[in-house]
C-alpha cells in the first residue's frame, strides 16, 4: 500500500498526543510505504492532481521522530490513500485542497476522509443532522437572536463555526457586561454566523472525545475536564484528560452517527459529548488516539489501518 499523508509540517508536532503521528507509525508498521506532503506541495495541472512528496520514516522517539527520504513529483493518483489530516480551520485554501482530492478520488485513491464530506459536513454544524442527540442550539448572524436564546436559557455557550482547540469559545450570561462585545465580535457585526448552545453543567465531569473507526466507537472516551476558573474542556485550553468507560448514552448516539458517517465515508471521526448531549462531529483531525492508546493498552491507529484496507480492498 502507498500512503500519502498532508499535514502541518511534521517538525512542529508533540508525537506523544498527535494521532497523525499514531497513524504514521501504525501504516509504517504495517508495512505501508509512506510520503509526506503538505498544503504547499499540491498543485493541478491540466486537470491532473499533483505533489511534491518526500519518502517519510517515522520512529517513536521525542529527539528524532521522522526522517525524509527520497523526493518526487508525482501525480496523486500513484498513491492507494491519502490522509487528509490538516488542522483547521476550514478556509478557502482547505477547501480548494478539497477539490483536488476529489479529483483524486475518482481516480481511485481512498481519501481518509472523503474530500466532498470535508466541505459538506462543517464540525459544529453537523450536529444538526442529529437533532435527537443535541442540547437547544442556534445558528445566527442575528444579535437579537442570541439574545432572546439568551432569556430564554440563561447561560449559554457561543462560538465560532470554524477553527479547533476551544479558541473564541464564551460562556455567556445574562449578566455579563461584555455581552454585546462578545456578540459583535463572534458575529463580526452581523456579517458571520455563529452557534449559541445551552450552557451544559455537566462539563464539570469533562467533555468526552469519543473516537470512531468506520462507524465503531473505541469502548473508552477521553473525558478533557477544564481546569478552574473555566468552562472549556479542551486540552489546548488547558483541560486534563481522564479516561472514562462509554455509558449507554454514548453508545445511543454513536449507533444514531455511524450509518450516516459511513454513508459520507467518514472513516475516522472524533465526537464531543457532555453530559447527555453531542456538542460536535469532529472530521478534520481528530486527536486523542495516542492518549487513550496509553490508558487502555490499545492501538486505535492499527483498528483505523485495518480499517481503510477492507475499504480499499472493497472499492
Amino acid at each position: 500500500m502507498k500512503l500519502g499523508i498532508i499535514m502541518d509540517p511534521i517538525q512542529g508536532i508533540k508525537i506523544e498526543k498527535d494521532s497523525s503521528f499514531a497513524m504514521l507509525l501504525a501504516a509504517q508498521s504495517a508495512g505501508w510505504e509512506i510520503s509526506y506532503m503538505e498544503l504547499n506541495d499540491l498543485f493541478l495541472s491540466n486537470t491532473v492532481p499533483g505533489a511534491r512528496m518526500r519518502r517519510l520514516t517515522v520512529k517513536d522517539d521525542k529527539t528524532q521522530w521522522y526522517q525524509f527520504g527520497a523526493e518526487m513529483t508525482c501525480d496523486l493518483a500513484a498513491l492507494d490513500v491519502i490522509l487528509m489530516r490538516k488542522d483547521p480551520p476550514v478556509d478557502m485554501e482547505y477547501i480548494y485542497v478539497t477539490y483536488l482530492l476529489e479529483l483524486a478520488r475518482q481516480k481511485g485513491v481512498l481519501v481518509v476522509n472523503n474530500p466532498s464530506a470535508l466541505r459538506d459536513c462543517n464540525e459544529k454544524m453537523f450536529i444538526n443532522w442529529f437533532p435527537q442527540c443535541i442540547a437547544p442550539t442556534l445558528v445566527t448572524r442575528d444579535a437579537g437572536q442570541i439574545l432572546s436564546f439568551l432569556n430564554e436559557h440563561k447561560d449559554i455557550i457561543l462560538k465560532p463555526l470554524e477553527g479547533m482547540g476551544g479558541a473564541s469559545v464564551f460562556r455567556v450570561q445574562q449578566s455579563d457586561q461584555n455581552l454585546h462585545v462578545i456578540i459583535e465580535t463572534l458575529t463580526n457585526n452581523g456579517a458571520r454566523f455563529t452557534m449559541a448552545q445551552r450552557y451544559l453543567p455537566e462539563i464539570r465531569n469533562g467533555d468526552k472525545r469519543i473516537l470512531l473507526v468506520d462507524g465503531r466507537p473505541v469502548p473508552y472516551a477521553l473525558a478533557r475536564i477544564p481546569k478552574a476558573g473555566e468552562s472549556r474542556g479542551n486540552l489546548a485550553a488547558g483541560g486534563t484528560g481522564k479516561g472514562v468507560e462509554l455509558n449507554d448514552r454514548d453508545r445511543e448516539i454513536c449507533e444514531q452517527l455511524a450509518p450516516v458517517l459511513r454513508e459520507h465515508g467518514l472513516l475516522f471521526v472524533g465526537i464531543d459529548v457532555i453530559g447527555e448531549y453531542l456538542t460536535e462531529i469532529n472530521i478534520t483531525s481528530p486527536t486523542c488516539i495516542r492518549e487513550l492508546d496509553a490508558l487502555y493498552d490499545l492501538d486505535i491507529a492499527r483498528d483505523l489501518i485495518t480499517a481503510i484496507e477492507i475499504r480499499h480492498a472493497s472499492k
